[in-house]
């Protein structure tokens, strides 16, 4: 009944968003010819229409029998238009509040209407106001149907990270970081395939994966693990679990089969020739010398993100090494606990944010959403002599697609 009731508030507030758009289509419009302003109108709400249509009875539909990349994109234009709409809103809102201002001023003191200047030659400022919110909400929209094309194009970033206690035997080391696969919402295993052949192009020593294998259930991975499985290193292939791989966003019938799906992730890792690191390190060697790479399980700062890592479990015995490299899905942590109680961990390696995979990327300046919830959201960050690189992830959920924050691949060189 609550899910039931949460629908029909939503769709009473797009009904209502729907009525205050089409308003403002009405008034730039008004002077076009009868017959085009009919079609568009017409255009306007069968779009309308279908979208509620969809919304409200996509579970009568069978939705959860859909293929997986119709329900994506079904689900991604209905919340794109829903954005698209609210932002142009937020423009006729401005001008319907400028106008109240300009009425009210006119009723409180007669003469300033009088004084007021002679309407604008040319386009009105409401005219102007609303051209300008449609503009914006259309540009919305049609960057995230852009965003479809762009869920595949992976982008390799190549950072030299200097150290000045690095042992000799790891200077040039090759790390490839990549992070939050999510395999679940894959729909295409030779664009993936590419992806992968990136990877290996890259030839690194070690390859790091820093969690969210999956969106929650281990099945997810039978299409891809070959895929997967191909990724080989000289120091081998190291990874963490993430959010949700826990299972923790899904419905499950029992205890007992949440249970089970962790633990068949954990096989999928093995399968896959993956060392899953579970609040634990291990000593790689390189020309008679050692560093310790640890890895805890899940471990956020936000209150809404379970703290299953132990990085003090984690930690024990890795102190008598020179150099450490920690792989924590949630780079929250590294503020929270890495840089107050273990400043001699020297690398922290992350992913979670996914970029929000909506943003602003141009040399010297980035820009995303996620920013106001994670100070840090994706790229290389420093404290003193410890770093953190988040990576803007591999794969993508939700939203089937990426705007302006590309999946990465990520090339770190120790210098």
């Amino acid at each position: 009944m609550r899910s039931s009731g949460m629908i029909w508030v939503i769709l009473i507030l797009l009904i209502l968003l729907d009525i205050y758009v089409f308003q403002a289509l009405r008034h730039v419009t008004q002077n076009w010819a009868a017959r085009s302003r009919m079609i568009l109108f017409i255009s306007y709400w069968l779009v309308s229409v279908l979208v509620a249509v969809v919304f409200v009875f996509m579970p009568a539909l069978g939705a959860d029998n859909w293929p997986k990349a119709v329900r994506s994109y079904v689900f991604a234009i209905i919340v794109g238009l829903f954005f698209s709409k609210f932002v142009a809103s937020i423009f006729f809102l401005v001008d319907d509040l400028r106008r109240g201002v300009q009425y009210t001023a006119g009723k409180v003191i007669p003469q300033a209407k009088a004084a007021s200047p002679k309407e604008e030659e040319g386009i009105s400022r409401s005219a102007f106001l609303s051209w300008l919110g449609l503009a914006a909400g259309s540009a919305l929209f049609g960057t995230l149907l852009y965003g479809f094309t762009n869920k595949y194009n992976y982008s390799i970033k190549r950072i030299k990270l200097a150290y000045d206690h690095l042992p000799a035997a790891f200077k040039g080391l090759k790390i490839l970081h990549i992070s939050d696969i999510h395999s679940g919402s894959f729909t295409d295993a030779m664009a993936v395939q590419k992806g992968i052949d990136r990877i290996l192009e890259q030839q690194p020593d070690i390859i790091l994966f820093t969690g969210d294998l999956v969106n929650d259930r281990a099945v997810e991975m039978e299409p891809y693990k070959e895929i997967f499985a191909q990724l080989k290193a000289p120091l081998g292939v190291y990874s963490v679990l993430g959010n949700h791989d826990y299972g923790d966003y899904y419905q499950w019938d029992s205890r007992e089969a949440k249970e089970k799906n962790l633990s068949d992730i954990i096989q999928v890792h093995a399968d896959m020739g993956w060392r899953l690191l579970m609040n634990e390190h291990v000593v790689l060697e390189r020309g008679g010398e050692q560093i310790a790479l640890i890895g805890i399980e899940n471990w956020g700062a936000k209150a809404n993100f379970p703290k299953y890592g132990s990085l003090p479990n984690a930690y024990k015995g890795a102190e008598q090494h020179p150099f450490k490299i920690l792989m924590s899905h949630d780079p929250s942590h590294w503020d929270a606990e890495v840089r107050q109680a273990f400043k001699d961990i020297d690398l922290m390696l992350s992913g979670h944010t996914h970029g929000m995979q909506f943003g602003v990327e141009i040399p010297g300046f980035k820009w995303s959403p996620v920013q106001y919830i994670y100070k840090q959201w994706a790229g290389l960050y420093e404290a003193g002599r410890q770093k953190l690189y988040v990576n803007r992830g591999f794969g993508f959920i939700g939203y089937p697609g990426r705007v302006g924050i590309l999946p990465e691949i990520t090339v770190l060189e120790l210098v």
